[in-house]
Order: structure tokens, then C-alpha cells, then sequence
């Protein structure tokens, strides 16, 4: 009997524990699907099919952006690779990148697709190239010199960006807010860059959320 007993309470303890952990499980998810609600993937993980590469004065024979293992790849000579759409106006979008050592980079927002370097915002992505300017600054606008992480280490990107404000975040932690007096440029592709032969560029994940439109609200 005192066996059975026994056997009985560890069996109710083990069940107890499963469905502690189970049910935390499901807290997790939620709180997940939650904190990601309204994201949209823009890469789907498996081709860039949809998406537009604007090569540098070299020619397409030498550029590479391709998807291996479910994510994008470049190392070849300048060229741009820009998301399939053109309008993103408002919007918070997350990206996870990886920048070779030595390597450089730029995430573009807001651009227009086109021949040399893409005329939009650019949030910086180095860790060790010869150029000081580090991930964390938006090229021509914010200075950033600290090194928010190491190369070829994944790191992630979320900028928010509602008019002429734009605030910038790596690995979670906001760097700044700021603000463009001269609202130089309201809407566009997001883009990657491939700066020069010897950088690899890799891109796991982009996704946005989009905002309302600035024109929307000054109506009201």
C-alpha cells in the first residue's frame, strides 16, 4: 500500500510539473505572438525572387546575393539588393544581420531603387571595417563610434520611423531618438548593401510593421 502511495504522489507531482511547464510554454507563445503581433515578414526564407538588385558600374557578373540556408547571402562587388515593394511611408521594421570581419554594410529605409549608392536613409552595419562609423548610425545623419556587437555575430536591427523621427535600436537596447529637420526622404524600399568584395553580408530575418501615414494624421 505504502508502495501505491508512494507511486501514486510522483506520479501527481510529475503531472503537476508537466502541466506547470506546459502552461508556461503557452505563456511564452502568447506573450510571443503578442510582442510580434502586426509584423509582416518581408523575406519569406526561402528565395528573393520578388526582389530587385541594382549593381554596381563592374556589371552583374560579379555581384552575389543569394539565399543559402534559409538566409540571404552576398559577397560579391557594390550592388544593392531592395525589398520587392517601394512605399513603406511609417512603420517599425526588425531585421537580424551579420557582418563579416573587415566588412561593411548598410540596411536602407525609405530609398529609392536605383544605379551607385541608393538615395534614403542608411543604418550603418559595421563592426570592424576601416570606416569608424559603426552599426547604430544612420550614414550622413548620426555618428556612432561604439561597437554595439562583434563581426560575424548575428545582431538585430529595429528602427522605428513615423515622419521625421526615427529611433533606433540594436540588440534591444534604444540608442536615440531623432529627428530629421529636413525630412529628407518619406518613402521608399528597404535595402541591403554590399560595399565591396570582401564583405559578407548575411540577412536571416526583416520584417515590418507598417504605421499610419503621416498625410493621415495632418488631415485631422
Amino acid at each position: 500500500m505504502k508502495r501505491a502511495l508512494g507511486f501514486l504522489c510522483a506520479s501527481l507531482a510529475l503531472c503537476t510539473l508537466f502541466s506547470a511547464g506546459h502552461a508556461g510554454d503557452k505563456g511564452k507563445t502568447k506573450d510571443k505572438a503578442k510582442k510580434d503581433a502586426g509584423f509582416v515578414a518581408i523575406f519569406n526564407g526561402k528565395d528573393i525572387d520578388d526582389w530587385k538588385i541594382s549593381y554596381g558600374s563592374k556589371g552583374k557578373d560579379k555581384s552575389s546575393w543569394k539565399v543559402v540556408d534559409g538566409v540571404i547571402v552576398s559577397d560579391g562587388e557594390v550592388s544593392h539588393l531592395f525589398s520587392p515593394r517601394g512605399d513603406y511611408e511609417n512603420f517599425e521594421v526588425k531585421a537580424e544581420l551579420n557582418i563579416s570581419d573587415k566588412g561593411n554594410s548598410g540596411f536602407y529605409f525609405r530609398t529609392a531603387f536605383g544605379p551607385g549608392f541608393p538615395k534614403g536613409y542608411e543604418a550603418q552595419v559595421n563592426a570592424s571595417h576601416g570606416d569608424p562609423v559603426r552599426t547604430g548610425s544612420i550614414y550622413n545623419h548620426v555618428k556612432i563610434f561604439k561597437n554595439y556587437h562583434k563581426p560575424d555575430e548575428w545582431f538585430r536591427y529595429h528602427l522605428k520611423v513615423i515622419g521625421n523621427r526615427i529611433w533606433v535600436t540594436v540588440n534591444d537596447e534604444l540608442l536615440y531618438e531623432y529627428v530629421d529637420q529636413g525630412n529628407t526622404h518619406k518613402t521608399g524600399h528597404f535595402a541591403f548593401q554590399q560595399h565591396n568584395q570582401g564583405s559578407v553580408v548575411k540577412i536571416r530575418s526583416l520584417e515590418v510593421k507598417e504605421l499610419p501615414s503621416s498625410a493621415k494624421k495632418s488631415k485631422k
